[in-house]
């Protein structure tokens, strides 16, 4: 698994942890981002890079701000690195 398969993985794991502490659905969270639920899904399971024009969206929607969800990457990437 290359690095930035791992980032987007990660990354997926946050939205989706954020997205479920806050009881929203794929669907619900699409329509406050204004992103497709296919987009969400995939994002989700690290299918897709949301790229920094979309990235301020979900956190936004997720309460989660951008510098809370760089920092679980991160961790998450240290921890992941660690047990390879």
């Amino acid at each position: 698994m290359s690095r930035s398969d791992i980032v987007l993985a990660a990354l997926g794991r946050n939205v989706r942890r954020h997205r479920d502490a806050k009881a929203l659905t794929q669907e619900k969270l699409s329509e406050l981002s204004g992103l497709d639920p296919t987009y969400i899904s995939d994002i989700e399971r690290g299918q897709r890079n949301p790229g920094i024009r979309m990235s301020p969206n979900l956190p936004k929607r997720l309460a989660s701000p951008l510098r809370k969800c760089a920092k679980e990457l991160m961790h998450e990437q240290s921890r992941q690195t660690q047990s390879h």
